[in-house]
């Protein structure tokens, strides 16, 4: 037996959340509504932006790309899942998964570095309107889209190759839903401090970076609200940012509390339900909080199906 028999796996078996039959096929059905509302969700926003002229902003650029990440995230973990639940193999094969490392690890990094994106410009619409139209202009925006599209990927790129050079001796059991990160990199038989500081390093760059920019932005939009003298002028500011608020409590905090803690570190069941929260409910419940604390988004829809129920009353007469 040689090495390479030793270090190279052709698949993983994916542990996933539980192994009763039962509770696999409730899962099935939850995470199939789940997954069906996310797509739907954020597709229908990306469409709302495109049709609505009024929508045709740096925020909802922005908001676009957004919606666009959250949806081929849940893609890149969500269907893989389902199959899993009613498979009696849950194998995956080795390119498969690191495959799928690269797209989750690659769009959960556009994903904060576009927030921290969208929090500079709520900065500027709070801060500086009257200038705004001029500081985000299309080619700044633009610039921005790609520098988030292209931090993400390379860092998941880096990430990966590393991470799959890793040694498994026939370690294929993963206690994991999907290849995440720090479950591939425990199957390593050998040391792998390296990479741990590789994570710990990506995670300041990544997610700590970004947060410290989103968290400078809202201390200087906050004290930008309190100098306005009426409380109608402090909700229509603070209105603007709500929705984007919202989101970056809960992307960042999951997130956090997943890659950056002190030890001990929590338990893998902990950390199966922080990646069902991000992997799931973040995405679909993204598109909502923009829906439902935002007015323009709101009147976009409203115009929307007035002029759907008009078209569907001519075609019936």
């Amino acid at each position: 037996m040689g090495a390479d028999n030793q270090t190279w796996v052709r698949e993983f078996i994916l542990l996933g959340l539980s192994s009763d039959w039962d509770t696999q096929v409730a899962l099935f059905i939850l995470f199939s509504v789940t997954y069906l509302l996310t797509v739907l969700g954020n597709v229908l926003i990306v469409l709302l932006i495109r049709l609505d002229s009024r929508l045709h902003t740096p925020m909802y650029f922005f908001l676009t790309n957004l919606s666009l990440v959250d949806v081929s995230y849940a893609t890149s973990i969500v269907p893989q899942m389902l199959v899993h639940f009613l498979a009696e193999h849950k194998g995956i094969p080795y390119v498969s998964c690191a495959a799928q490392l690269f797209f989750s690890l690659g769009l959960g990094g556009i994903e904060f570095v576009l927030l921290a994106v969208m929090a500079y410009d709520r900065y500027v619409a709070v801060c500086d309107p009257l200038r705004y139209s001029v500081i985000m202009h299309g080619g700044l925006c633009a610039r921005l889209a790609v520098t988030s599209w292209v931090s993400g990927s390379v860092n998941s790129l880096v990430q990966t190759s590393i991470t799959f050079q890793l040694p498994m001796c026939m370690n294929k059991y993963i206690d994991h839903i999907s290849c995440e990160l720090l479950a591939v990199v425990r199957l390593a038989c050998v040391d792998t401090s390296s990479n741990e500081v590789a994570i710990m390093v990506s995670s300041i760059v990544l997610l700590m970076t970004p947060f410290c920019l989103v968290l400078l932005s809202y201390i200087r939009i906050i004290s930008t609200i309190l100098k306005i003298q009426s409380t109608e002028g402090r909700k229509k500011a603070f209105r603007t940012c709500a929705s984007h608020l919202t989101v970056v409590v809960l992307s960042y905090g999951m997130a956090i509390f997943t890659y950056i803690q002190p030890n001990p570190s929590p338990s893998v069941l902990q950390e199966k339900l922080m990646s069902l929260f991000y992997a799931i409910l973040t995405p679909m419940l993204n598109p909502m909080i923009y829906s439902l604390r935002n007015k323009e988004v709101m009147g976009a829809w409203q115009k929307l199906l007035g002029q759907l129920s008009g078209l569907t009353s001519k075609l019936a007469a």
